[in-house]
């Protein structure tokens, strides 16, 4: 069944089917260029996803030939001067100034408690390149481009990508892209390690479904959301020991439960599983993740 809601939407649309939310970056006559609009927008998008039990992963993706070619510049020379607390957009500020609102997006994804996977189908640019690097999975057609384009326009990376980026593709790669803000192609960023794969454009789209489709059918929406927020929530553990002592009290805590029951009873008896938890049951077993006193996820 195939659910869609486009009714408060103007910039981007919103599609469930079956266990898959799509979120669809949609304004194709602008290469799907970045707003607040789009922003409030996305952020409204993964909130309903995370509400909705039925919904298991969330695609994201352009329409068009572009997944997003970076802000809009309609306002010209003040596009990125985000003013005083009077001109924020309901997110909030930071020391007087509106936040980042790639930043703002960058964060609620990574606050996700679905796995996020990005289908990057043309130009990714800017915010259209950063907004990818808290998703789970990037995959991208064969016609992809990158861009960390900032050091062109006379800024620094935004979207809290200089947290995200050297993690993901190590620090050197990071600030070739970076100090360059050059556009490349699908193949280096596969490369590089910023893509797990790239695919013909006309297969990108069925290629990330069937991923979500993996995670719907043969896992734990609980384990899937536990184990999102410990793998990035470790990347600034000061060491290991941290890691084993949230697995171990998340062990126990799963252990005695009843999706591990369901886990081993399927397959000992080889058949499919029917897992009966709730992923909002069981993220209080792991501290959140961005965390909120830090400044905010959402």
């Amino acid at each position: 069944m195939t659910t869609t809601d486009t009714a408060h939407t103007t910039q981007i649309r919103y599609d469930r089917s079956d266990a898959t939310a799509v979120i669809t970056l949609d304004r194709p006559d602008r290469m799907n260029a970045f707003t607040s609009t789009m922003a409030a927008e996305l952020v409204g998008a993964l909130d309903r996803a995370d509400a909705d039990d039925a919904v298991r992963a969330v695609v994201l993706t352009g329409a068009g030939r572009g997944f997003c070619a970076g802000a809009d510049l309609g306002r010209g020379t003040d596009t990125f001067a985000f003013g005083p607390p009077d001109a924020a957009t309901g997110h909030g500020t930071i020391d007087g100034v509106a936040r980042d609102l790639g930043g703002v997006v960058a964060l609620r994804i990574a606050a996700s408690r679905k796995p996020v996977i990005s289908a990057v189908n043309g130009a990714a640019v800017g915010v259209g390149a950063t907004m990818t690097l808290p998703s789970d999975v990037r995959i991208a057609s064969d016609s992809a481009r990158f861009g960390f384009v900032f050091a062109r326009r006379g800024l620094v990376p935004e979207a809290a990508s200089t947290w995200f980026l050297p993690r993901i593709v190590g620090i050197s790669r990071a600030m070739e892209w970076v100090s360059t803000g050059r556009v490349f192609g699908a193949d280096e960023a596969l490369a590089g390690g910023l893509v797990s794969c790239v695919v013909p454009g006309a297969e990108l789209l069925d290629v990330a479904l069937a991923l979500a489709a993996e995670i719907a059918d043969n896992t734990s929406a609980a384990s899937v959301g536990l184990s999102r927020r410990l793998l990035w929530g470790m990347l600034g553990a000061a060491d290991p020991w941290e890691a084993h002592r949230l697995e171990t009290l998340v062990i126990d805590e799963l252990g005695r439960g009843g999706d591990v029951a369901e886990g081993v009873s399927s397959f000992l008896e080889k058949r499919p599983a029917r897992f009966p938890d709730r992923v909002d049951d069981r993220m209080h077993l792991v501290p959140e993740w961005p965390s909120a006193t830090s400044g905010g996820a959402r």
